[in-house]
């Protein structure tokens, strides 16, 4: 067995059926245990989310760190992802995409929560939190294994490929589809490998601007997300609605082949349990791809958050993963099947995205292409400023407010940027796809063992409400 096709095993196991029943069953039971909260209580969560508390300590806005989260999550995933996992699934993995997300919300409330119940903040208003601080600080000392397992796989996702070389490569490519999508402009060639002006540009823009941003911390990231993260969601929505609009006519059709798919009523005979299957397990790998519900991730964003209430912020925490999945992917994937662009062929990933937003609307297709492109480059950048806040507290755990180590790594990261575009090496990205799916572990583990606490603090926070003791 080759080097590859162990990791490729090992990614198969850590992105596996056995890893997906532990996300989407932990999601489901929280779901049980706190009795549908996040149905019941997803208005509130919308005003909150917008409604930021005016003494609470921290370091950023709930707002701005819900900003912060969905800068890391909102990404290549809800335009590649979704496309892939129809791909492969058909049009019902859409449809339970979106259950995986309505169980999420349930985990994601319950990380915001704990992330503040947790969390350290300094004299300095200093905040550093997340599954780190709630395993060890939760659970107890002798799990704290368990912390230092999360927050060196935290940080090896950040550095090695998820946060930098994969999401640099999107822009890479997106910007040169556009400018010299027949590679004309040859900057130099690498090891057989030949690269444009474009792609050469790009790594250069793009390491400044990265650069520009994450040496100014939590606080600058912050900033860029709130201003970022809401224009591209809006920009993406708005395309999409405008594309389902002009196609209103194919959405019943397009709905009614999500529920046939899902439910594998278009399969013959003994198939029938096999397109379930299928369906369900790329839709839900998917989901819980783009929307890290259950990952660990969004915590430590939320617990820089200024706020005096975990339950409060925890409902700001599961608002992402409405927007991201069940808002953003719901209509890439409507979107995609309204303009017939499933199931051709040769098209595969972001092809098919871009073929609905080329085909979608009466435009010239190339404006389409430039659309999708602007949409995807403000996307993977955002998603490489919350990756690098994500593997910072993750190393900050590890060894202390160390500013020269904090540093080197900070300049490590710009760098992998920089050269991001011009590596080719697959081991890395799925070694860094490994090492975000076993993030899952320490963290289910802890939300599982807390949950009598999630409970308690969510009970006590409404009775108080009820009782007129805080205000919404």
């Amino acid at each position: 067995m080759t080097f590859m096709e162990i990791l490729t095993a090992l990614d198969n196991f850590a992105w596996g059926v056995p890893m997906l029943c532990l996300i989407v069953g932990g999601g489901l039971f929280l779901t049980l245990r706190l009795r549908g909260l996040q149905f019941r209580k997803l208005g509130l969560a919308l005003r909150y989310m917008w409604k930021n508390e005016e003494s609470g300590h921290g370091e950023v806005s709930s707002f701005a760190a819900l900003c912060t989260a969905l800068s890391a999550t909102v990404g290549t995933g809800n335009i590649v992802g979704v496309a892939t996992a129809m791909s492969l699934g058909g049009p019902g993995a859409l449809f339970w995409m979106v259950i995986a997300a309505c169980v999420g919300m349930a985990t994601k409330y319950s990380e915001g929560l704990l992330a503040i119940k947790f969390r350290e903040v300094d004299e300095n208003g200093h905040a550093l939190g997340g599954p780190f601080y709630y395993i060890e600080k939760g659970m107890g000392k002798k799990w704290k294994f368990l912390a230092v397992l999360f927050a060196i796989f935290g940080m090896l996702v950040g550095i090695m490929g998820i946060g930098t070389i994969t999401q640099v490569n999107g822009i890479a490519n997106a910007i040169q589809n556009v400018v010299d999508p027949d590679m004309t402009n040859i900057a130099f060639t690498i090891g057989g490998n030949s690269y444009t002006w474009a792609v050469a540009i790009t790594a250069v823009v793009v390491a400044a601007l990265v650069a520009a941003v994450v040496i100014g911390g939590i606080k600058r990231i912050s900033k860029v997300a709130e201003i970022i993260v809401p224009f591209m969601i809006v920009l993406y929505f708005v395309v999409a609605l405008a594309i389902l609009v002009y196609n209103a006519a194919a959405i019943p059709g397009a709905v009614k082949a999500v529920f046939r798919g899902a439910f594998g009523l278009d399969a013959v005979g003994g198939g029938v349990l096999g397109a379930i299957f299928v369906a369900m397990q790329k839709g839900v790998a998917r989901g819980v791809f783009s929307n890290e519900a259950g990952i660990g991730s969004a915590p430590i964003a939320a617990a820089a958050a200024q706020t005096n209430e975990c339950v409060r912020q925890g409902l700001v925490t599961m608002t992402g993963t409405f927007i991201d999945t069940i808002v953003v992917c719901s209509m890439t994937g409507i979107t995609i099947l309204v303009t017939g662009s499933l199931g051709i062929e040769g098209l595969e990933g972001a092809s098919i995205t871009a073929r609905a937003f080329g085909q979608g609307l009466p435009w010239p297709e190339q404006v389409g292409s430039i659309v999708l492109a602007t949409c995807l480059t403000f996307f993977a950048f955002t998603t490489i400023l919350g990756w690098d806040y994500y593997s910072e507290r993750c190393l900050e755990y590890l060894v202390g407010n160390r500013k020269g180590i904090l540093n080197t790594y900070r300049w490590g990261y710009i760098l992998a940027v920089f050269i991001g575009p011009f590596l080719t090496l697959s081991a890395v990205w799925t070694i860094a796809d490994i090492v975000n799916g076993l993030m899952a572990i320490p963290n289910m583990i802890a939300l599982l063992t807390l949950n009598g606490i999630v409970v308690k603090e969510t009970k006590s926070y409404f009775d108080r409400l009820k009782r007129g003791e805080i205000k919404e």
